[in-house]
């Protein structure tokens, strides 16, 4: 019971609280950067002289820019708080890190190897399927005869709506993880992202936005999971493993430019290559449920 309830404990408790920053980023962006931004479409932008261009891209840039300023002022003033205040010292640890034996010691168990692996790719399935519901969105909705600015706000509410089905399935999860071992649980919920995103690619129309949007609820507990399954029986190592997981958010920016990709070819076998760009996920998704039937096999 002891440290394995501990364990169990903190990762219920990562799994509630996490996902509200991606609400709370979402409306900010909407509310002090979309909202003051020129209005003006792709169409219209194109019909402007290069100095109109030019004056109008600068003055978006600069409102993008601010709230940035003002995070990294943020940053910085922490910074020197950090570095003002002592912090205490606990004497009776070692802090020392070999980095090449510990490196070597930790990627020789398959649990964790295979863990930032399954991470990198649930982190670059989650970052493309966010970033294009609005690519999606506004493609479909433009299609249907509405203007660029107020199809991609719609598809904004559709993300918003994602984030909300993200959070409520978290809390879900927490809750059948008191009675489903996290591995089998982490591959069941992959399975449903497999199919969710499958869907995606076959249905063109509004019936992919309601799949893609789905997509979240088997998302939700993917992070925590994979990271407590990773860590789980490090000891000290754990501390250095915890680095590695955290690295391998890289897969948020190696996937979706392979996404984008796909989606410039305008149609890949007779489907519209915003669906087929879909594969890429899917193939993540098979890689994660993969990792959650592993977990059958590591020692435990």
């Amino acid at each position: 019971m002891g440290s394995e309830e501990t364990s169990t404990q903190r990762l219920n408790l990562a799994q509630s609280f996490n996902p509200i920053g991606s609400i709370t980023g979402m409306y900010i962006a909407s509310t002090f950067i979309q909202a003051r931004i020129n209005e003006a479409d792709t169409a219209t932008r194109s019909l402007l002289s290069p100095e109109e261009f030019e004056a109008m891209k600068m003055s978006d840039l600069d409102i993008l820019a601010s709230p940035y300023v003002i995070i990294g002022i943020v940053i910085l003033v922490m910074f020197a708080i950090v570095a003002a205040v002592r912090m205490p010292k606990n004497a009776d640890q070692n802090h020392k890190i070999d980095l090449l034996p510990t490196l070597k010691r930790i990627f020789e168990i398959p649990r964790y190897r295979e863990g930032v692996v399954a991470q990198f790719f649930y982190v670059g399935a989650q970052i493309m399927c966010w970033t294009f519901i609005i690519h999606y969105g506004t493609r479909f909705f433009m299609s249907q005869g509405m203007g660029e600015q107020d199809a991609e706000i719609l598809s904004q509410n559709y993300n918003k709506v994602a984030m909300a089905i993200f959070i409520v399935s978290r809390f879900i999860a927490t809750f059948l993880m008191r009675y489903v071992k996290p591995g089998k649980l982490l591959m069941f919920f992959a399975i449903g992202g497999f199919v969710s995103v499958a869907g995606v690619i076959l249905s063109q129309g509004i019936m992919g936005m309601y799949y893609l949007v789905a997509t979240s609820a088997f998302m939700s507990l993917m992070f925590p999971t994979i990271y407590g399954i990773a860590l789980k029986g490090l000891g000290e190592d754990a501390k250095f493993g915890a680095a590695g997981l955290i690295m391998a958010i890289l897969g948020g920016s190696v996937m979706p430019p392979l996404q984008a990709v796909i989606i410039e070819k305008g149609t890949v076998l007779s489907i519209p290559a915003e669906n087929f760009s879909f594969i890429i996920p899917l193939i993540c998704f098979v890689v994660i449920a993969a990792y959650g039937y592993r977990t059958r096999t590591f020692a435990h």
